[in-house]
């Protein structure tokens, strides 16, 4: 069995979920992870799918006018006993929209080997709001990071908040 990462985008409307999900388990894929949002009145759509068509047999079969639709062979990656190893903190931005929020956030957490696995983001009207789940090495300096991130906000203009991740809510 093939495993295949599939993205689609398009023009939001009724149905366009059922059309490529029903398209997917009609030629036997199925789906093994999957993420799905609005952008800006557009569907975007990433899934992870695994079957007996090639990417570009995914590709065809998928293909409808109002859709944008790509797939990529991939490599099966699991984490060691099937989870993250890390330590799970949540990120929140709010502050003023602008340029380079998402790159200088990323770079401070990448700085100390932290991994966004989740990432969401709404501008309403001026105020930009970014929520982000982080991973970080068990070794991490979190005080020292939040200090970092505390300086990166300050420069946006921004209210950065960094909490660890309450397993009991998961």
């Amino acid at each position: 069995m093939g495993l295949s990462a599939v993205t689609v985008l398009g023009v939001d409307r009724p149905g366009v979920i059922a059309a490529v999900t029903g398209s997917l388990a009609d030629c036997g894929a199925n789906i093994q992870d999957s993420t799905m949002t609005l952008l800006g009145g557009h569907v975007a759509m990433m899934l992870l799918v695994s079957g007996g068509l090639s990417a570009d047999e995914l590709t065809k079969h998928l293909c409808a006018p109002d859709l944008v639709v790509t797939a990529s062979a991939v490599e099966a990656r699991r984490y060691f006993g099937g989870r993250p190893t890390g330590l799970g903190y949540v990120l929140t931005v709010h502050g003023p929209d602008r340029p380079g929020i998402i790159s200088a956030i990323s770079a401070e957490l990448a700085s100390v080997g932290g991994n966004i696995t989740g990432m969401s983001t709404r501008l309403s009207g001026r105020l930009y709001v970014l929520i982000a789940d982080v991973e970080l090495p068990e070794e991490v300096d979190v005080a020292g990071l939040m200090r970092g991130l505390a300086t990166v906000g300050s420069g946006l203009e921004s209210q950065i908040t960094f909490r660890p991740v309450e397993p009991d809510l998961l």
